[in-house]
């Protein structure tokens, strides 16, 4: 007689936090979990992570590392974000680092959250750096998959830990363009030393118009 022993079926989710920052490192996250428990994440009320307040994310954050089978974080410097976009590749930056992401991970399926305006071009891209499995990746999955609301809040919580660390020897407030403190900062910082510090992003536009302005 012979018996054939079930094999796990492993899901994961990839989401990034930090993309539109100025400061900081974009973080890049990922979590495993075998299909069958998928929906403990959302009884556990696991959802996208710009929904839930910090103390929310904290708190589920122990809660999912506790529940899944593996996650990864990855974190992109500035200086490298800043090399890619000069040469208008941060989409490509983005899917790579996913693909490791995934490659770490080795799921049997992985849902992404697109950066780029067609899905289907950035997830064929992941699935040739990553050769693993099959690639789903679709806008908004973060709101639309738990596995991918999983991972972008693990991605959230490491991503505001890092600025939480800038924090302890600058006020640089948000961390978004948007934010005249953050900018104020910024600007401060490259009158007094003629350079932003190494934790901002100079291939942004405010940036480049701030160090221009100085010429």
């Amino acid at each position: 007689m012979m018996f054939l022993r079930k094999c796990k079926v492993l899901i994961c989710g990839v989401d990034d936090a930090g993309r539109g920052s100025v400061i900081g490192p974009l973080v890049i996250a990922g979590i495993s979990i075998e299909r069958n428990r998928t929906r403990r994440l959302s009884e556990m009320g696991v959802r996208d992570s710009k929904q839930l307040t910090a103390k929310a994310r904290e708190a589920l954050y122990e809660k999912i590392l506790k529940v899944v089978d593996g996650y990864y974080v990855a974190r992109i410097s500035p200086r490298m974000i800043d090399r890619y976009v000069l040469k208008n590749g941060l989409n490509q930056l983005e899917g790579r680092y996913m693909a490791k992401v995934i490659s770490n991970l080795r799921p049997n399926s992985a849902y992404v959250d697109s950066c780029d305006v067609n899905p289907e071009r950035f997830g064929l891209l992941i699935s040739k750096l990553a050769r693993i499995g099959k690639i789903h990746s679709s806008h908004h999955a973060d709101a639309r998959f738990p596995v991918v609301s999983a991972a972008s809040i693990i991605a959230k919580v490491n991503r505001d830990r890092a600025i939480a660390r800038i924090r302890r020897t600058f006020d640089v407030g948000s961390g978004y363009p948007s934010d005249p403190k953050t900018m104020n900062f910024i600007a401060g910082f490259i009158s007094d030393h003629g350079v932003p510090p190494e934790f901002v992003r100079r291939s942004w536009r405010p940036v480049k118009n701030l160090l221009e302005s100085r010429r």
